[in-house]
């Protein structure tokens, strides 16, 4: 089966200082696939390049048959690739509804756009509930949950989360876990960077572990949970 993205030797870097040194991965449609490591280990950079926003000194990234170097950020979201950024990045003096009509700023089905803030509205009922609230008053959960709602707006065939948990509490950070596995379930692939490994992992396909801009190791899921050198490195295990 041809992946959905395939990554192939990625290097990425700020300056003379190399933050991505030649990593490849792939995502298969369906999939959550999640990148872990501590902070440093070129998890975001990798994020920021595939949506475009970085230029990559080599490799080659290709999205749905089609190779993305060189490709400006809003043709990759044109192509099916949303990124929810790390730091949520909405607009704060705009209402919920505001922010979610910007997610769907490439298309032009007002019908198809209006249901599908309304499916955002039932992923998370206190968006509807606030939807003429200006997003910048919203605890850090429900500001969360609106960026990735924004995200989705675009009908992406591939979803990237950077640190959606970062900053919450732990019952909102298990819910954000659960929206993850519930948009699995409808069929969304997911690219998926978390600094809690045991919530990424529990919930993984397969996952990567990054350490200095390189991929060390490599396995589904429930095999990285149980990988001792893992426990010990990032579960905080002995």
């Amino acid at each position: 089966m041809t992946a959905l993205l395939e990554v192939e030797d990625l290097r990425v870097a700020y300056g003379k200082i190399e933050a991505v040194k030649g990593i490849s991965f792939s995502v298969e449609a369906g999939q959550v696939v999640t990148l872990i490591g501590t902070n440093g280990a070129g998890k975001t950079t990798t994020l920021r390049t595939l949506s475009g926003l970085l230029k990559p000194l080599a490799g080659k990234i290709t999205f749905d048959g089609q190779v993305l170097n060189g490709v400006g950020p809003h043709k990759i979201v044109e192509r099916g690739l949303a990124h929810s950024p790390e730091g949520r990045r909405l607009f704060p003096r705009l209402t919920i509804a505001e922010n979610l009509q910007l997610g769907a700023f490439l298309r032009k089905d007002g019908a198809g756009i209006d249901r599908d803030i309304q499916r955002i509205y039932e992923l998370f009922p206190i968006l509807g509930e606030r939807r003429k609230q200006a997003s910048g008053t919203l605890s850090g959960g429900e500001q969360q949950m609106l960026a990735m709602g924004r995200a989705l707006m675009s009908r992406p065939k591939l979803l990237m989360l950077d640190e959606p948990s970062m900053g919450l509490s732990p019952i909102m950070m298990q819910k954000i876990m659960e929206t993850i596995t519930e948009l699995r379930s409808q069929g969304t692939t997911i690219l998926l960077v978390e600094q809690n490994a045991q919530a990424a992992l529990s919930l993984a396909d397969h996952g990567h572990v990054m350490e200095i801009g390189r991929i060390v190791l490599s396995g589904t899921g429930r095999d990285l949970l149980h990988d001792e050198s893992v426990r010990k490195a990032y579960l905080g295990e002995d």
